[in-house]
């Protein structure tokens, strides 16, 4: 390995170690510390992985499904590199593999690598890194003032996509966007998605309204929320593809569960102690990578019946003295996670509080006008027993709750927000916030609940 790669990975280590002293997770700076040295350490340390590298792209859900796919090949043993905090741009990415780099020769033992890629970053990433999977997990509007509308996003997965030629996609077929994406492309598709009618649509955000093909209106058979659903164009004949792994008998509670189908096979069972119709995407995005690359899945319920969600991807905190008081952290960043995220708190019908914290940092987007898009008129449920809102946009999320007549307590920041609430509140709080107020809200909870 040349010297200048030698002397990045001394420099992310570090770097690693001085945000641990700090207390802060060393998701990114590590990375950023590496790459100042050797723009290009991804390449020579990528090489050393010995059995595959998938990446996960896709406006949702890339966190869950990058983690979740990790945790299945460690469990069978293989050893993987991921950057599972969720730091997902260029410097985390170099960060996840110079961090694991071991020896003075820093090499990489690795069977796997699995790697969530930020869509605007995955074009630099993939000229040096050569995947053997993509997934596709769906593409929503977020934070228009970095990424401006979703075409934009599409523009520049398409260009990422090109730096690969020889990578399968895996992709959500029940998005339009994302089927075309892939149909324009030559790669080999496979296909997951529902094909049946879950629960009623009350989520009307409708990205891929259009045909990307030829602009007309697309026909829906029926949705699940927002774009995702069963769909044809009946002007061009652009319709949803075949389903390689298509998800039948859906159960959202007490716990998901349902049958994978795929063709020439007898259905698989798969549970999971998850909440939310999303999962159902994340987990057959997963099971569809296992099946692809031959690896085994005959542990995959078992394996997902132990998983827990990380940093704030529906994460659940038990506190006070015996673990009675259940707090649930998932981060909710644009109309598409914020709709879905009630829907799954809805699903809990026992009594509840929730916290809402928006923040506008650079890393949020400084345009908060996507609260309009919500259906925070859903909150006036009879479960929902207060609802607390916080951080630096708190007035903006105050205001959008009054205009549908919703009552709501400010608290200036998150950390009194819980307390107040495991104070006086029903022992059953859940906290919703963007990313900035993320890691905040998870090292606090974490505290209480060590």
């Amino acid at each position: 390995m040349r010297p200048r790669t030698l002397l990045a990975v001394a420099a992310a280590k570090a770097a690693l170690t001085a945000c641990h002293l700090s207390g802060r997770p060393g998701s990114s700076l590590p990375g950023r510390a590496a790459l100042k040295i050797d723009p290009h350490i991804i390449a020579p340390l990528a090489a050393d992985i010995r059995r595959g590298i998938i990446v996960t792209c896709g406006t949702n859900g890339k966190t869950t499904t990058n983690n979740l796919l990790c945790s299945m090949l460690e469990a069978q043993g293989y050893r993987v590199v991921s950057n599972r905090l969720g730091a997902n741009m260029v410097e985390g990415v170099a960060a996840a593999f110079a961090t694991a780099a071991k020896g003075p020769l820093g090499y990489l033992d690795a069977d796997f690598a699995c790697l969530e890629v930020d869509e605007a970053s995955a074009a630099r990433v993939l000229q040096d890194l050569y995947p053997d999977c993509m997934i596709l997990t769906g593409l929503f509007r977020d934070q228009l003032d970095r990424y401006g509308e979703i075409d934009l996003t599409m523009k520049a997965l398409e260009k990422a996509i090109l730096e690969a030629p020889d990578m399968t996609l895996v992709i959500n077929a029940d998005d339009p966007l994302t089927a075309y994406l892939a149909k324009k492309s030559a790669h080999r598709i496979v296909s997951y998605g529902v094909s049946e009618k879950v629960t009623e649509n009350v989520d009307v955000i409708r990205e891929g309204r259009f045909c990307e093909n030829c602009g007309a209106p697309l026909r829906y058979d029926f949705y699940h929320f927002s774009q995702l659903g069963v769909y044809c164009c009946p002007a061009c004949g652009f319709e949803r593809p075949q389903i390689d792994y298509d998800a039948s008998g859906i159960r959202l509670s007490p716990q998901l569960s349902f049958d994978v189908k795929e063709s020439g096979t007898a259905p698989v069972k798969i549970s999971a102690p998850l909440n939310g119709f999303y999962n159902v995407y994340n987990i057959l995005a997963v099971y569809s990578v296992l099946r692809e690359m031959n690896l085994p899945t005959d542990r995959f319920s078992e394996i997902l019946r132990s998983f827990r969600p990380q940093f704030g991807r529906g994460e659940v905190f038990h506190l006070g003295t015996n673990g009675g008081q259940r707090v649930l952290l998932n981060l909710a960043k644009n109309p598409a996670g914020f709709n879905q995220n009630i829907s799954a708190m809805l699903q809990d019908r026992s009594p509840k509080d929730l916290i809402i914290v928006i923040n506008d940092n650079a890393q949020d987007g400084r345009d908060v006008s996507w609260l309009w898009d919500v259906d925070f008129d859903r909150l006036a449920d009879e479960t929902i027993r207060s609802i607390t809102v916080s951080g630096l946009r708190a007035l903006d999320m105050q205001l959008r709750l009054k205009y549908v007549e919703i009552d709501s307590e400010r608290a200036p920041d998150v950390e009194k927000a819980i307390d107040e609430r495991l104070k006086d509140g029903c022992e059953n709080l859940y906290v919703l916030v963007n990313y900035t107020a993320l890691y905040e809200a998870h090292k606090y909870l974490e505290g209480l609940e060590k």
